[in-house]
């Protein structure tokens, strides 16, 4: 895969000592209030007085919610896209880059199929969710979950696997694919007793199904 990705948001620039420990006390306060309860309920007057900073204080570095959530998710999407673009098959594409090393597609002996590329992309991102889908619900719920540089990221890739397979429309079908990764229903199945290995599995015969 040749274009180029957009990633997850950018680390944070260079800040003085007093914005830097604000900033940390910020994120704490936001990783466990979210984790404690519904983060779609907590407010930012919440995190405020969880991190023990005024509301200016804390509105001046971030305008909203989500905006907290995602510089808490940040890393954790990053480490994912790299293994992505970078890391061994199936997952990744292999020491060639993303595309290039031979192993993708149809050809070749060995080869990692789409479908495959993609069950392991969905066996990843279950990981992620079963992890800090606390924090994702607080930043990728709704319509603000397609407006992320991550879920761009991920709708490309499930795009470029999709034209791999020779899918017609991948672009259509990349929302479709990646729709049941969406952190309500997650939660939903999760609290319904479905377990992360079933879960899965499901998404394993979904990719199988749509680019086997």
């Amino acid at each position: 895969m040749t274009t180029e990705l957009p990633m997850a948001d950018g680390p944070p620039p260079r800040e003085r000592a007093d914005a830097a420990r604000n900033r940390a006390k910020v994120l704490a306060a936001a990783e466990r209030l979210f984790a404690e309860g519904d983060p779609t309920a907590v407010t930012m007057d919440d995190i405020a007085r969880a991190a023990g900073i005024g509301r200016g204080t804390l509105y001046r570095r971030y305008p909203d919610r989500a905006s907290i959530a995602r510089a808490l998710l940040d890393e954790h999407e990053r480490a994912l896209q790299e293994r992505l673009l970078r890391g061994a098959p199936p997952l990744g594409p292999g020491d060639g880059g993303d595309g290039d090393d031979g192993r993708n597609g149809a050809g070749g002996a060995g080869a990692v199929t789409p479908a495959e590329r993609l069950a392991a992309f969905y066996a990843a991102m279950v990981e992620l969710l079963e992890t800090h889908v606390h924090l994702v619900l607080g930043a990728e719920t709704g319509a603000a979950r397609y407006r992320t540089g991550a879920y761009a990221f991920w709708r490309l890739h499930v795009a470029h696997l999709a034209r791999e397979a020779g899918r017609p429309d991948p672009e259509v079908l990349a929302d479709q694919l990646l729709a049941p990764l969406a952190p309500e229903l997650f939660r939903h199945q999760r609290e319904a007793g479905l377990t992360p290995a079933r879960i899965t599995a499901g998404l394993a015969v979904l990719a199988h199904g749509t680019l086997g």
